[in-house]
């Protein structure tokens, strides 16, 4: 007997404990579409602040204080992507689950 094996998703958020969660299912329901849709909008605010650093380490009037609110920003979203690979890398591909902005986005790698 080959019983279905359960996977479990890391989530894009944690508990008020700081403690990880995790989503058990096959990656087709609300909460699912709900952490694609916030990992997302992570990858897309990492790329803009990456935009943003670009520019900013470019100038050579930039603060020490502007230059460590940047770290400290970069630092965060350095923080979102490394759960997003975990969670991605921990988890079989998703299928298409329809157009963008309904749990499709752009798969993992682009």
């Amino acid at each position: 007997m080959n019983e279905p094996q359960t996977t479990f998703r890391l989530l894009p958020w944690s508990t008020p404990e700081g403690k990880p969660c995790f989503l058990a299912g096959d990656g087709t329901g609300y909460v699912s579409r709900v952490a694609d849709d916030i990992e997302s909008l992570q990858l897309g605010m990492a790329d803009e602040l990456l935009g943003h650093a670009d520019h900013m380490l470019s100038d050579s009037r930039a603060t020490a204080r502007e230059l460590r609110y940047l770290a400290t920003g970069l630092t965060a979203a350095l923080r979102d992507m490394r759960r997003v690979a975990e969670s991605r890398g921990a988890r079989p591909p998703a299928a298409d689950r329809g157009p963008e902005g309904q749990g499709g986005g752009a798969p993992a790698g682009e």
